[in-house]
């Protein structure tokens, strides 16, 4: 089933960095913000990379990534897919970053898993590295459906963030 991106990204003059999901999951379509499965651990390890409390509303978790210069979107704007799953996404029309460049001072862009990772090189490469002067890096998902990496093991990962909002 064809599916748009159903909200706006999220970031603002300060922001540092940018981490691209690949497409919201029905959860987070439904509930209309970005990680809201209870089972994704986006939030947990984020917060605990940059020692902070767990944000929990929506207005909390923008005021946490707006405080960290950190801006989120996805690297689809618009696909097919069936449920969740990023090997469902086909016919995917990559996002419009420009607006997100142009406003903000984005230092380093980062894909949450591999989804994103590919949809970043095969459409947005170009320019990311444009705005950015650097490749996108790769992230380990904080999907559920990476049950392999532990959040111990996402966040010993994922740290590598910190040091661009140094």
């Amino acid at each position: 089933m064809s599916q748009t991106h159903p909200f706006k990204p999220i970031f603002d003059k300060n922001s540092k960095i940018l981490i691209l999901g690949s497409f919201p999951s029905v959860i987070s379509r439904k509930f209309g913000f970005y990680y809201t499965n209870p089972q994704n651990r986006f939030w947990r390890v984020l917060a605990g990379v940059l020692n902070a409390p767990l944000p929990e509303s929506t207005d909390e978790k923008i005021k946490f990534l707006l405080s960290h210069h950190i801006a989120i979107y996805d690297a689809a704007i618009s696909c097919e897919i069936e449920g969740s799953s990023d090997a469902k996404m086909t016919a995917v029309v990559p996002a419009n970053l420009k607006p997100i460049f142009k406003e903000a001072n984005i230092m380093q862009v980062y894909a949450n898993g591999g989804k994103a990772y590919e949809i970043c090189k095969k459409y947005l490469k170009d320019e990311i590295i444009k705005a950015t002067k650097n490749e996108v890096i790769k992230l380990p998902s904080t999907s559920p459906a990476n049950a392999k990496f532990s959040l111990e093991k996402l966040a010993k990962k994922w740290s590598m963030i910190v040091r661009e909002l140094e």
